[in-house]
């Protein structure tokens, strides 16, 4: 399923809290992509801070994006204001 994405905020943890097209937001977890070429640049926490919407997904200002299909299959649906919180408030 193709969805765009419509707005982007970095958490902490190497977490993104994405919102997609159709409403839902998720959870997209950076970190086990660390170590992997250019991603490791985004250890940096200015640079990673530095997402933005982009076209139709994500992008740093190193110009890394990720693809929005894959943002939505990877990513963790939020269920529930619980769940919420305990995401925006989470480092693991």
């Amino acid at each position: 399923m193709y969805l765009s994405v419509k707005s982007v905020k970095p958490l902490d943890g190497y977490k993104l809290l994405i919102r997609f097209e159709n409403g839902e937001e998720k959870i997209f977890a950076v970190s086990p992509y660390l170590s992997i070429g250019k991603f490791a640049e985004l250890k940096n926490l200015s640079l990673f801070n530095s997402i933005v919407v982009r076209f139709d997904t994500i992008e740093w200002a190193n110009h890394l994006d990720i693809d929005p299909e894959f943002l939505y299959e990877k990513s963790v649906k939020i269920e529930d204001e619980h769940l919420t919180y305990k995401a925006l408030n989470s480092s693991e």
